[in-house]
């Protein structure tokens, strides 16, 4: 059977409908076994469905940058 960390690797595979059907069968049972999994295949379903609507425009480089320093101080802090 899958473990959690499996089942969160192989997701994207499951919704693209790119999986074997072995291994989706053992990725269906996981979750008729894990409301944890279930739970995380919800979101990540809602999150493919909003970037859906996201317009592809370009981020301006100003805002990369600044949203890149962001990154690495918060690296920095926790780190």
């Amino acid at each position: 059977m899958l473990t959690c960390a499996e089942v969160t690797e192989l997701v994207t595979s499951y919704l693209e409908g790119q999986m074997a059907w072995r291994r989706r069968m053992a990725f269906r049972l996981h979750l008729g076994m894990c409301k944890h999994c279930r739970a995380y295949l919800r979101q990540m379903k809602s999150t493919v469905k909003v970037l859906g609507r996201v317009p592809a425009d370009p981020i301006p480089p100003e805002l990369r940058d600044d949203l890149a320093r962001r990154l690495v101080a918060m690296r920095k802090k926790d780190g």
